[in-house]
């Protein structure tokens, strides 16, 4: 559930504030429609028998694949009612990522997500969120950089 808050600036107090953990059980299948998807031609990603003949136990997911687990991290600060983000008039702005090891069908990946920065300007506010992926094994095979624009309203004539 999102929680439209209009009009509210942006509350550079939560800065540094982390959000629950989301863990994320990656299924060979959804790797599989994803790399089909995105247009993904490696057989490491499509084919177990390839990806096992290469010394994977399965499916490798491909580097993009962080946006599935990361973004259900995402879910909470968008809807947190102190950044009173306006969602409706919400940019995806861009984001940054580094790849630590693979990540393998079978593994299950705990995203926690961070607050990084917020700010205002021109009536605009600017929200920039950090996302740190953990496999089951403790190895952080993926940080992000998330970052995100609230359009300025239009003011009536």
């Amino acid at each position: 559930m999102f929680i439209y808050l209009r009009g509210v600036p942006a509350n550079p107090d939560a800065v540094g504030r982390s959000y629950p953990p989301v863990v994320y059980a990656v299924g060979r299948e959804k790797v599989v429609e994803f790399a089909r998807a995105t247009g993904e031609t490696n057989p490491l990603h499509l084919d177990v028998a390839a990806a096992r003949a290469a010394g994977y136990p399965d499916v490798v997911a491909p580097p993009m694949f962080a946006v599935v687990y990361q973004g259900r991290g995402m879910s909470a600060p968008l809807a947190d009612p102190d950044l009173a983000i306006d969602f409706p008039r919400l940019l995806h702005a861009g984001q940054e990522f580094g790849w630590g090891p693979l990540v393998i069908a079978g593994d299950e990946v705990t995203t926690t997500v961070s607050v990084a920065a917020v700010r205002s300007a021109a009536g605009m506010e600017f929200f920039d969120f950090t996302a740190r992926s953990v496999n089951q094994r403790g190895q952080t095979v993926v940080t992000g950089v998330w970052r995100n624009v609230v359009r300025a309203r239009e003011e009536a004539q």
